[in-house]
């Protein structure tokens, strides 16, 4: 990384931190495991050629994309299934910006660096919060349509850690299916940006001076026997979205397998901050349930005056934290937790039944309406719930325009670590992060895009792991990298990792998301076992307390032989 990288981000060289409490290079519990630099694929059996490839189309990914054509630049999109299939429909919230005369980006900043526990980058969190407003107002011009008052003006809530007013929503509680819908339709009617769906993005290709040059990828039905194609592009961008499915319980559809992360590692990208995955504090609990993506019970409904309660109807938020239920969610999670512990249950209850039929018919008609597709009415009855992996706050490091340390590769939205989010990410900060700095990689696009170079095929270890490692790596993060985590449960996963990590298998999409899966719940892990301390939703059970000496970051990088190494910064 470049030190204009290191300058914007603020952070020290580990080498120079005498309080360094892990040392250059060290390795942790999961230091030997083995894992591919690239993934076994046939060759290439077509080629295409664009300015810009984004990988994704949430959010982060479309902004980006439209920002590119405003550049005058060629775009392809590629994404893993429709074009709507990702995390971005799925928020329910809203995005918080400074739209209120009374507030101010000053106390929006405070909030987001409380949340983050002391590891938020600042600068990172001044551009989210002087920019974020501009960017929601140009959402409006691409065609969304959030709730307004009877006089016209947007509708403001408030969410947890939030001090203020400040969430802009759609439909109730169906923003992100309304920010899809308006960008999906302002990319669809520019011709010059390609969408290739159905296609799951490979390995990343590099010229002989190491820089993007484009990606592997496989689209069904497209070219060779098993799909294998490549875009050559002038510059990547990741926007991938979460890694929510290395967990037996998440909120994350199905295709988060955090492809984007670990694309990036065995690119040879750093990669910061992966062991604070955040545990949304209230998924629908449905006991015996098979689906891989659990409900959301929006965190806005406790904002509009939901209680959280025991099976005895006790507020137990109440005394634990100023904001009670609206408190940032690692301590809404850890409340909930420890609630569950102490009575020996495995949910708790949102009780919303004082808000009445209409509000919740009303304000929450998605929520009200899966509740009751489960059996529950929450205008009758409190609606179980239990914290369920929800959103990774760390990711592919980026500068203050989203490139990462490989030159020409850039990230943004969930799959990007920006600096903004710290140890915890603030509720409906990433809708908002996903607007304002995938627009500045565009920007940094329109400056400095050289010529299309040849990619040159590396030479480095390449296989897959069999696809049936899947629900084994999420039961074992499950169990021992989840909410909770001490040195024992993590030794537990990093060896059942080590094993899954092991296994061998052909060239085939099942095998590359494990291959995926396996990559970032070891990242994941290596991470957790060397942070002793508890920081954000990092939760260390053996080390209760955060402590002032890993007040940093751990960056893990993919060594040549497919080991994982760590620096603190």
């Amino acid at each position: 990384m470049s030190e204009r990288q290191r300058a914007n981000h603020g952070y020290c060289a580990s080498s120079a931190d005498p309080r360094n409490p892990v040392g250059r290079g060290e390795s942790s519990a999961l230091g030997g495991v083995a894992l591919p630099r690239r993934l076994a694929a046939a060759e290439p059996g077509w080629t295409d050629e664009t300015d810009v490839c984004v990988i994704g189309s949430g959010v982060a990914g479309l902004t980006a994309a439209l920002h590119a054509r405003q550049a005058g630049l060629r775009v392809t999109v590629v994404t893993k299934v429709n074009i709507d299939d990702g995390s971005t429909r799925w928020a329910q919230g809203g995005i918080a910006a400074v739209l209120d005369p009374h507030d101010t980006p000053a106390a929006h900043a405070a909030d987001t660096m409380t949340a983050g526990v002391g590891l938020c980058d600042p600068t990172a969190v001044e551009v989210l919060v002087t920019e974020g407003p501009e960017r929601v107002r140009e959402l409006i011009r691409f065609g969304a349509e959030f709730d307004r008052n009877t006089d016209g003006s947007l509708a403001l809530t408030r969410e947890g850690g939030h001090h203020a007013n400040r969430i802009v929503h759609a439909g109730g509680d169906a923003t992100g299916a309304e920010v899809q819908r308006a960008l999906h339709a302002a990319v669809r009617r520019d011709p010059w940006i390609k969408l290739v769906e159905h296609a799951l993005v490979l390995d990343l290709l590099t010229d002989a001076t190491g820089r993007a040059a484009g990606v592997t990828l496989h689209v069904l039905g497209e070219g060779s026997p098993d799909g294998v194609g490549a875009i050559l592009a002038r510059a990547v961008v990741l926007a991938t979205g979460g890694m929510g499915q290395i967990f037996a319980t998440t909120t994350n559809p199905v295709v988060s397998t955090g492809d984007g992360v670990g694309l990036a590692l065995r690119a040879g990208a750093q990669v910061t901050d992966v062991e604070f995955l955040q545990f949304h504090p209230t998924a629908l609990y449905l006991p015996d349930s098979e689906l891989a993506q659990q409900p959301l019970v929006s965190e806005a409904l406790r904002g509009e005056g939901g209680h959280l309660v025991d099976a005895d109807g006790v507020r137990f938020m109440l005394g634990a934290h100023e904001l009670a239920e609206l408190a940032p969610r690692d301590v809404v999670a850890k409340g909930i937790m420890r609630r569950m512990l102490a009575t020996g249950t495995d949910h708790v209850y949102l009780d919303a039944r004082h808000l009445g039929r209409e509000m919740l018919e009303s304000r929450f008609p998605t929520i009200t309406a899966r509740c009751r597709q489960a059996g529950i009415d929450p205008v009758t009855a409190p609606i179980p719930v239990a914290p369920a992996a929800h959103y990774a706050s760390g990711g592919v490091r980026t500068d203050l325009a989203g490139r990462t340390s490989v030159p020409g590769l850039y990230a943004c939205g969930e799959v990007a670590c920006t600096g903004v989010h710290g140890a915890n990410r603030l509720a409906s900060n990433s809708l908002l992060e996903g607007l304002v700095f995938s627009a500045r990689i565009a920007d940094d696009l329109a400056r400095d895009l050289p010529p299309q170079a040849d990619p040159v095929v590396p030479d480095a270890p390449q296989w897959t792991v069999g696809p049936d490692v899947r629900k084994s790596v999420q039961q074992a993060m499950m169990r021992g990298a989840g909410v909770l985590r001490s040195a024992e449960s993590l030794a537990a996963t990093a060896e059942t990792l080590t094993d899954l990590a092991a296994t061998r298998d052909g060239a085939n999409t099942e095998s590359w998301e494990a291959v995926n899966l396996v990559t970032v719940a070891a990242a994941l892990v290596a991470a957790a076992d060397r942070r002793a301390e508890t920081r954000g939703c990092h939760w260390r059970e053996d080390f209760a307390a955060a402590d002032d000496a890993w007040r940093g970051h751990l960056i893990t990088t993919l060594a040549e032989d497919g080991t994982l190494h760590q620096e603190f910064a």
